[in-house]
């Protein structure tokens, strides 16, 4: 897959075209699928127009990222993307829409696009799917919207889902548990004299934070997958300067530092606590991990 950050390298080599997807695609949850699908047309090579950063902060929104950039761009892989581009959202924040469609056609060499129902482009939103149809007649296809409980799927649905704990409603609405792959980091060190040893992963800046508490979770690594219990917060009992996902794998032994761990959370088992001793806080742990071992057993029949 090829990855044009900047719109000038690109150089047209598909003699019948693109087809394009365009959109945000900020959360690559379900409804980003359906736009992504409808762009692999025969004879056309599928590509997505998208941006590095959130075009909602450049409008004043807070960054609450739900992928880190290796995992956005391993999805648009995996389901079959050729290229991508991906410049700033201020190259084209201030084009006029029809300036934008000719980057389109001539500069990009699009022969079809896909979009969303919602979709909006050029200097204050003044293009919509209308303005595409005009330019491209019936090479514009419009996605089905999708719904979950009455509403349209969306990432800042996603995103309030994970901030309230609410990670299987996000895993419905992405269509794959919420999770992030990030290295694991030095800690306190406390979880080792517990007989409890745990992962510490640091949460890029900008990324969303899920709600503090402990979560029944699966952990990848080597091919392997494994139950997890994770703590995501500043740990009240022992202390942390910044917010933390701190994980127990019951069925792990080794030196995980250094290494990337890919963490996926299943279920919101209960908020973050301070307990009143270490011996307390141990007893939790344990009474949680026989409570994300049902979980994660459940997580691998359905899996197969």
């Amino acid at each position: 897959m090829k990855v044009v950050r900047e719109l000038r390298e690109w150089k047209k080599e598909c003699a019948a075209g693109l087809s394009v997807a365009l959109g945000a695609f900020d959360g690559l949850h379900l409804g980003h699928r359906k736009v992504i699908e409808a762009a692999k047309t025969p004879g056309l090579s599928p590509a997505v127009f998208t941006f590095r950063d959130d075009p909602a902060v450049w409008f004043g929104a807070k960054r609450r990222d739900l992928l880190t950039e290796d995992d956005r761009l391993a999805i648009f892989a995996r389901w079959g993307v050729e290229t991508v581009f991906l410049p700033a959202f201020r190259e084209v924040a201030e084009m006029e829409p029809e300036s934008f469609l000719r980057m389109l056609r001539e500069d990009l060499g699009a022969a079809r696009v896909c979009c969303g129902a919602d979709f909006r482009f050029g200097k204050c939103a003044a293009g919509n799917v209308e303005t595409l149809r005009a330019a491209f007649g019936e090479g514009l296809t419009v996605a089905p919207t999708v719904e979950y409980s009455g509403a349209p799927v969306s990432a800042t649905r996603i995103r309030d889902a994970v901030e309230r704990g609410g990670v299987e409603e996000a895993a419905a609405m992405l269509g794959r548990p919420f999770g992030f792959a990030l290295p694991v980091v030095h800690g306190n060190r406390i979880g080792r004299t517990m007989g409890t040893p745990t992962a510490n992963q640091r949460f890029p800046e900008g990324f969303v934070l899920p709600r503090f508490g402990v979560y029944a979770a699966v952990a990848e690594l080597d091919g392997a997958s494994y139950c997890g219990v994770t703590n995501v917060g500043v740990k009240p009992t022992v202390g942390s300067d910044a917010p933390l996902a701190e994980t127990w794998l019951p069925e792990f032994s080794g030196d995980l530092y250094g290494k990337t761990l890919r963490l996926h959370l299943l279920r919101f088992l209960r908020p973050e606590r301070r307990f009143e001793s270490l011996d307390a806080l141990r007893e939790e742990i344990r009474r949680n991990a026989l409570e994300a071992e049902k979980i994660f057993r459940e997580w691998k029949a359905w899996q197969n």
